[in-house]
């Protein structure tokens, strides 16, 4: 199995380093072949290793940053102003080849904006996208983009159909995983033109497109990825998040409302542990900002430890399938493809 090196920006999030660095001790300890590189202020990680009863080593190691991106820092300040921030030097440091890839919990704008000044995208890629899974009744759906292109062109659709494709292909071990667009319909003329559009050219690319779906499929597993511009893909993932606040919310009180739902409740909890296990959003955790030429995952910056444990693995998991390889693959193909049909018409 690959070795794999994950940089991690220590200082980013909520809760700093107080969640990360147990995160990453949490990893090493539980997986072999995964190196991690602490990036951040190197006495305040050193005294947070202490407290963890732990230390660096060959398997872990301290960059040091001197300056960190707060989450209510402006974009300008994070991008030119910040230059020695762990957010900055992580991204970095996957540009140098020192990481296979970088996790950061920081504020998403300025770890978009930082990544792709650094990184840049990859050859026939015009803009990032972010692209997450989200629970379904098959498993997994993963959906872009989530909030970093809220006008898209039809182009820019169709680059995320390709992207997100070659991330389910990965992560699921599907040779063509299925692509829907989403949409107020499943008729092909439904929709606005850029959304047709984009329909007609995804049809055309060869993938495994299955036409247009609605929001509730993705929740049914209709398909593997959900292709959607940030407007209205940040939306639903917004407008999900909320109905399951909402059903918790509402079991909870329904169960104690009097000693007799009280008793339901003790009866129907395996049922209810199982659910909570299926929909807990921390098991879903780490957002791949897809299409820069380097592996970089954005956790929620309310993560705890077990959540930011899974955005690092899923880094680990992309590392090692090959994900950047796979995405240029197949863009070069279906470049390729038409420009084949350009010459031969």
């Amino acid at each position: 199995m690959r070795e794999v090196t994950i940089a991690i920006d220590a200082m980013g999030g909520d809760h700093g380093p107080h969640v990360t660095v147990r995160a990453a001790l949490a990893v090493l300890d539980r997986f072999e072949g995964v190196n991690i590189i602490l990036v951040g202020l190197e006495d305040v990680l050193l005294t947070e290793l202490q407290a963890c009863k732990a230390a660096t080593g060959t398997r872990l190691r301290i960059h040091h940053a001197s300056e960190v991106v707060s989450m209510d820092d402006p974009l300008t300040v994070a991008l030119r102003g910040k230059k020695d921030s762990s957010m900055r030097v992580t991204a970095e440091l996957v540009k140098r080849g020192e990481a296979d890839a970088g996790v950061s919990a920081g504020n998403t704008g300025a770890l978009m904006a930082v990544s792709r000044f650094v990184l840049k995208t990859l050859p026939g890629i015009d803009r990032p996208a972010i692209a997450t899974t989200l629970p379904s009744h098959g498993g997994r759906t993963y959906v872009l983009d989530l909030g970093a292109n809220v006008d898209c062109t039809a182009d820019h659709l169709l680059q995320f159909g390709i992207m997100g494709s070659s991330l389910a292909a990965v992560a699921e071990h599907k040779d063509r995983p299925s692509v829907g667009l989403l949409n107020i319909g499943e008729e092909a003329i439904k929709g606005n033109d850029i959304v047709k559009q984009a329909g007609e050219m995804l049809r055309d690319s060869g993938l495994n497109f299955r036409g247009n779906i609605e929001g509730d499929d993705i929740y049914k597993g209709t398909v593997d990825v959900v292709v959607c511009d940030g407007f209205v893909g940040n939306v639903a993932l917004k407008a999900s998040e909320g109905v399951a606040k909402l059903i918790a919310e509402e079991l909870r009180s329904q169960f104690n409302r009097n000693p007799f739902t009280r008793l339901a409740g003790l009866i129907a909890l395996p049922v209810i542990r199982a659910f909570k296990r299926k929909m807990d959003p921390r098991a879903y955790n780490g957002a791949t900002l897809l299409g820069l030429n380097g592996i970089i995952i954005k956790s929620h910056g309310s993560a705890d430890v077990f959540g930011f444990q899974q955005a690092i693995l899923r880094a680990v998991e992309e590392v090692r399938g090959g994900l950047l390889r796979r995405i240029a693959d197949q863009v070069r193909e279906h470049h390729g493809r038409h420009n084949t049909i350009g010459d031969a018409a």
